[in-house]
């Protein structure tokens, strides 16, 4: 059984008195092409003044951090923990074997290998590779980065292996066969492009790529979906369905669960919103289902789980649950679906996965994670609760679904490295098969779970991670990370990385469930989409006030970092509350909301934040887009804006701009580093995730720390 049909959760993946100003500013006139903008030649990506000028930045960020002398061991500390040898090499069962792609300091591009079972359960399994990715960047000088790898199941004979330079999401692919580990002579081969590619059968795929002109959407992904035969030219490939310019993006799979085929195509129109189709022969039939709805089959049961209130069969079904029904019912008009999720106001369903004959379904209640076994038997539903520890982050994985009711189950906390277990569905006995190391020691910390009251009343949940002999003088450096977006959660989780570069220092860790994210399901998200905001950024405020209150931090202490949507809300937390943060560190940001959707992929998340070129839309956005509300008459934090040259989701160009616009306004404390590879997540190997986290968290240390935070300039 495959995941639920979609492009990819890859693609996607920020003073009072200035506030209240924000808010009533008056609306402006939408400018399509921002010919005010002095700084839009940095949009240019590759061009030669705009990489002088990165470089330049670089060298200053450089020359900052050579006087710091634990600059550089930090960056040591942070390489030997990615490259660990004890980390817990996770696998994928693929016939008879079990696949890993796996880097380190001899591998730093990665290798693609395999073992068994009674191997990978010894402390040093011995591994066959299967391709060596940095022999083969070496043997065909390209700087490949590993993407991912999608095999015809259940053979497990062919893989279609996507390749990236220097980390892009645009991928080139090639055919491999896993018996020979070599590539496909004259195989299926697709050049550089951002494609969804499946197989149908060993001869044909489903292909959504750029066949050339007008074949791509305004999002930057494809317009079009085919069926590719083997030997036969792309251009011949039969159309499956066509998309709008204007839609995000379409795509086509199979589905195989219990002796069941089917064949789904869809088309995305925005990022969360589709039509789906059942393809039988050629024919397409449009499923009836709302349109912000997952679907899924297990063996004849068809699940739906609906991302907007829905009304059928003469019941409403609420938004987020998960629901069950026979497709051939279902089919003939059938609507007598059973319920095997209902959220309530604590509660969100997050994910499923299937095994032999048990469907798991993944929850979370207030930011925990559950986990409920649900076996369909003599045409009825039962169920089962697995027991777990009581806080963090649960990852679970079938192990052969063609065969058994295995699974594998992992788990970890801010403090607990993973564990990874061999879980058997409808029993609670579990081998342990391997435990990560720990990178520090966690014995002085604890973590609690708080809420703060955001400005509307409502209840925002945050974790924090701090010594147990915490002082509540103000004086902690602390940091509060955040996200709020495209309901996505952020649950706790084990970092080495984290234990080194801040809390063996000494600092204190929040993460914020603000709004827009996805702790309490669909209401969390929607309700901070669009003209609403606001409320993410007022419940992300309101937690760093929490800590502010509660002593244990202060203004001069506390700092504030995001990445990506959550770059965004690090560069509205500088512009809109600059009290209240001595350090804002802004990561692979969209910052120039005004223009987001007219670079590389922004105009698929239009229907995140709206559309900057309607009026009644940039009315709101407007109020918040960091790069048009920088002033130079305001004190604003340190920053450090982080990007990736070979970002091409969201543009370098936000956070070159932003930078640049707060130098020309006169602001001394602008830092920016800008990595030339590593696609949306900022570096394409352990080496530069160490120097870019190195960068960071001593940026971050330096601003916060007790003996210095005083005499930052403000």
């Amino acid at each position: 059984m495959r995941p639920q049909l979609k492009l990819g959760a890859a693609l996607m993946l920020l003073a009072v008195s200035q506030l209240a100003n924000a808010q009533e500013a008056k609306p402006q006139a939408v400018i399509a092409a921002s010919p005010d903008d002095k700084f839009v030649w940095l949009e240019d990506v590759a061009g030669e003044k705009s990489l002088a000028w990165v470089k330049a930045r670089n060298q200053v960020t450089r020359g900052k951090l050579d006087g710091d002398a634990g600059f550089n061991k930090l960056r040591d500390d942070l390489k030997v923990v990615l490259d660990s040898k004890d980390r817990i090499p996770g696998i994928r069962k693929m016939g008879k074997s079990y696949y890993n792609f796996w880097t380190d300091a001899e591998h730093p591009r990665g290798v693609w290998r395999k073992t068994s079972l009674e191997e990978y359960r010894k402390a040093q399994p011995k591994w066959e590779t299967v391709l060596d990715i940095d022999a083969l960047a070496k043997a065909e000088k390209e700087n490949w980065v590993f993407k991912n790898s999608v095999c015809r199941e259940p053979a497990f004979d062919r893989c279609l292996i996507e390749l990236s330079r220097g980390g892009a999401d645009a991928v080139s692919l090639r055919e491999f066969d896993l018996a020979n580990k070599s590539f496909v002579k004259d195989g299926f081969s697709l050049p550089e492009a951002k494609m969804t590619v499946e197989w149908r059968d060993k001869d044909h795929l489903f292909v959504a790529t750029d066949f050339g002109a007008g074949s791509m959407t305004d999002s930057g992904y494809a317009r079009i979906v085919k069926e590719w035969k083997r030997g036969t030219a792309l251009s011949t490939a039969r159309i499956l369905l066509q998309g709008e310019q204007s839609d995000m993006g379409v795509s086509a799979q199979s589905s195989d669960h219990g002796g069941v085929h089917h064949e789904l195509v869809r088309r995305g129109i925005t990022f969360y919103t589709a039509e789906n189709f059942l393809r039988v022969g050629d024919q397409l039939t449009k499923l009836d289902v709302p349109a912000q709805t997952g679907i899924d089959f297990f063996g004849t049961q068809f699940i739906v789980t609906p991302n907007e209130a829905w009304t059928t069969g003469g019941k409403t079904f609420s938004s987020g649950s998960v629901l069950a029904i026979d497709f051939a019912a279902f089919q003939k008009g059938d609507r007598n679906f059973t319920v095997l999720f209902e959220p309530s106001a604590s509660t969100s369903f997050t994910g499923s996965t299937s095994t032999r004959n048990y469907l798991l379904l993944q929850s979370l209640d207030n930011v925990k994670s559950s986990l409920t076994e649900w076996q369909f038997k003599d045409a009825k539903w039962s169920s089962r609760q697995v027991n777990l520890p009581t806080m963090g982050t649960l990852s679970v994985s079938a192990l052969d679904p063609d065969h058994n009711d295995d699974y594998l189950l992992s788990y970890s906390d801010y403090l607990t490295p993973s564990v990874y277990q061999l879980a058997h569905a409808g029993s609670d006995q579990r081998e342990l098969l391997k435990s990560a190391p720990s990178f520090f020691d966690a014995t002085p910390y604890e973590i609690l779970q708080k809420f703060a009251n955001s400005k509307d009343g409502t209840k925002v949940p945050y974790f924090m991670v701090r010594r147990k002999d915490v002082k509540f003088d103000a004086s902690n450096p602390t940091l509060l990370y955040g996200y709020g977006g495209f309901q996505i959660s952020l649950t706790p989780s084990y970092s080495g990385g984290l234990g080194k570069s801040w809390l063996e220092k000494g600092g204190v860790y929040v993460v914020a469930n603000i709004r827009g994210g996805g702790e309490f399901g669909p209401r969390w998200h929607q309700a901070a989409l669009k003209e609403k905001r606001q409320r993410a950024y007022d419940d992300f405020a309101a937690v760093a006030e929490d800590l502010i209150a509660s002593k244990i931090t202060s203004p001069q202490h506390l700092g504030a970092m995001g990445g990506s949507n959550g770059g965004l809300l690090a560069g509205v937390a500088l512009t809109q509350r600059p009290e209240l943060f001595n350090a804002v560190v802004s990561q692979v940001p969209l910052l120039d909301m005004q223009r987001f959707n007219k670079l590389l992929a922004g105009a698929s998340w239009m229907g995140e934040y709206g559309n900057p070129e309607v009026p009644a839309e940039w009315d709101y956005i407007q109020r918040y887009s960091p790069y048009q509300n920088l002033k130079a008459e305001v004190k604003y934090p340190n920053v450090l804006f982080i990007t990736s040259t070979r970002d091409d989701r969201v543009h370098p160009g936000h956070a070159r701009k932003m930078a640049a616009k707060m130098m020309d306004q006169g602001h001394a404390n602008v830092w920016y580093y800008e990595n030339i590879e590593g696609g949306h997540g900022g570096a394409a190997n352990n080496a530069q995730k160490a120097d870019m986290s190195a960068i960071t968290y001593s940026f971050l240390w330096n601003m916060l720390k007790w003996d210095n935070a005083a005499h930052v300039v403000r």
